[in-house]
C-alpha cells in the first residue's frame, strides 16, 4: 500500500526514480568539475555583511552567554536538535494597524458557523472533497476503499498512528451498521470524527481565574490572549493581562497594544526581567483589584526542555503558593499551518506542563487542519479554542458536531 501511496504522491516507479537520480549525480560530479576549474582562476570575494533584524536578535541566552565558535556552535546545534524547540516562524504578530483591521465590526449577517465553514475551506478540499471523489467511484464497501481513504487522511498531516486509529474505528461502525454501499461509509466517519474529537471543551467560567498561555514563538499567542480579553470583558468581566515572555521586546508591546485597544489593565517589566517576578506582581495586582480574569503570557523561545520545564515550573509554583483558589486553565497555543511540528510541540509541553486545553490557529490559512485529530489523538488534551480568521470574531469555541459538520457540509 505503502509502494502506491509513494507512486501516487512522485507520479513514478521507484525504479524510474532511481534513473533519475543515477543520471542527476553524473551531471553535478561534471558541473563540479568544471565549478572547481573556474574557482581556481577567479579572486576571492569577500561575503557581504548581513544584518537580520529578526526576533532571534533578543533572546535570552544571546546575553547572557558568550557565542562560540564557529566550530563549536555547530556541534553544539547537532547535540542539541533533538530538544531544540524552534518558532515556527521568524515573523512577529500583528501590528497595531492589523489588530485595528481585526477589531472591525463584524459584517451584516454575520454567522459564526459560516465563518467556520469558510475557515475550513481549505483543510475541506484537502480531505472531504477528495474522500468523496473516492466513495462516488465505489459502489459497494471493500478494504481497497479502507486504502484510499487511509491515503488521503495519512496525506493530510493526521499522521500514520491517528490515521490507524480512524481506519479501524470505521471499519468496526461500518461493519456493526451493516453499511453495504459506499456512500454510506461518509456518514460513519462523520461519526468516528466527531467521537475522537469530543472532550471537555468549555473554557474555566468561575471567578476569580488565572489562564497560562503557553507555545513556541510565531503561533499566535499575543493575538490569542488578546482577544481572549475582549471576549471576557464584552462577557462583563473585569480582566487583567501579565506580560510573562520578557525575553522578547516585542512579545510585551504587542501585548501592551492589545490592552489598549480592549480597554483592559497590563502589568509588565522590562525586556529581561525574570518572568516568574511578572506574574508574582500580576497576581497581587489581580487580587488586590479583585480581577474575575488574569490572562498570561509566558516565554515562547526557550533553549531546551529542561530550561523550558524549570521555567514553567517556577511560574506554576507561584501560581500555586499566590494564587491557590484561582480558577485554572493552561492552554497550548499551535499553528495549523505548521502541521507534523504542531503534533510535536503538543508532545513536548504536555510534557512539562499540565495543559487543560489546546487552541489552534490559523485554520482558515492550511489544507492541514487534519492536525487537530492528530494533536487530541496524541495527547488526549481537549481542543477549546479555535481561529478560523483575522477578526476577533474568528477565535471561536471548540464543538466537535460543529467542526465536522462544517468540515463535511
Amino acid at each position: 500500500m505503502f509502494k502506491k501511496l509513494f507512486n501516487k504522491i512522485t507520479g513514478k516507479s521507484e525504479e524510474k526514480l532511481q534513473e533519475e537520480v543515477e543520471t542527476e549525480e553524473v551531471q553535478e560530479e561534471a558541473q563540479g568539475d568544471n565549478a572547481e576549474e573556474s574557482l581556481q582562476e577567479s579572486e576571492p570575494v569577500e561575503p557581504e555583511t548581513v544584518t537580520l533584524e529578526a526576533e532571534s536578535a533578543i533572546e535570552y541566552e544571546a546575553v547572557h552567554e558568550e557565542k562560540p565558535e564557529p566550530d563549536e556552535a555547530e556541534a553544539a546545534e547537532e547535540l542539541e536538535a533533538y530538544e531544540t524547540i524552534e518558532p515556527v516562524s521568524s515573523e512577529v504578530e500583528p501590528a497595531l494597524e492589523e489588530i485595528e483591521e481585526a477589531e472591525e465590526a463584524p459584517q451584516k449577517g454575520f454567522n459564526l458557523f459560516s465563518r467556520l465553514k469558510e475557515g475550513l475551506e481549505k483543510t475541506k478540499k484537502g480531505i472531504t472533497e477528495k474522500i468523496d471523489v473516492i466513495l462516488k467511484s465505489y459502489k459497494g464497501v471493500d478494504e481497497e476503499l479502507f486504502e484510499e481513504i487511509e491515503e488521503v487522511l495519512i496525506t493530510s498531516d493526521m499522521g500514520f498512528d491517528t490515521t490507524l486509529k480512524i481506519i479501524d474505528s470505521l471499519r468496526a461502525k461500518v461493519k456493526e451498521k451493516k453499511i453495504i454501499e459506499a456512500e454510506g461509509v461518509r456518514e460513519a466517519l462523520k461519526e468516528v470524527i466527531v467521537e475522537l474529537l469530543e472532550g471537555e471543551s468549555a473554557l474555566v467560567e468561575s471567578t476569580p481565574a488565572i489562564i497560562m498561555v503557553v507555545g513556541v514563538n510565531g503561533v499566535g499567542k499575543t493575538t490569542t490572549i488578546g482577544k481572549l480579553a475582549n471576549r471576557f470583558k464584552k462577557e462583563g468581566k473585569s480582566v487583567m493581562l501579565a506580560a510573562g515572555d520578557t525575553f522578547r521586546a516585542a512579545a510585551i508591546d504587542q501585548l501592551e497594544v492589545w490592552s489598549d485597544r480592549v480597554g483592559v489593565e497590563l502589568i509588565r517589566h522590562s525586556e529581561g526581567s525574570d518572568p516568574g517576578a511578572v506574574i508574582f506582581d500580576a497576581i497581587q495586582a489581580a487580587k488586590s483589584r479583585k480581577a474575575d480574569v488574569l490572562i498570561c503570557d509566558t516565554a515562547g523561545r526557550l533553549h531546551n526542555k529542561k530550561n523550558l520545564m524549570n521555567e514553567l515550573g517556577k511560574i506554576f509554583k507561584i501560581v500555586d503558593r499566590e494564587y491557590p483558589d484561582a480558577n485554572r486553565e493552561v492552554l497550548l497555543v499551535l499553528d495549523a499551518t505548521t502541521g507534523q511540528n504542531a503534533i510535536q510541540q503538543a508532545k513536548t509541553f504536555s510534557e512539562v506542563a499540565n495543559l487543560t486545553g489546546i487552541v489552534l490557529t490559523k485554520l482558515d490559512g492550511t489544507a492541514k487542519g487534519g492536525v487537530i485529530l492528530a494533536v487530541k489523538s496524541e495527547i488526549d488534551v481537549p481542543v477549546k479554542l479555535i481561529g478560523v480568521g483575522e477578526r476577533l470574531e474568528d477565535l471561536q469555541d471548540f464543538d466537535a458536531k460543529s467542526f465536522v459538520e462544517a468540515l463535511f457540509e
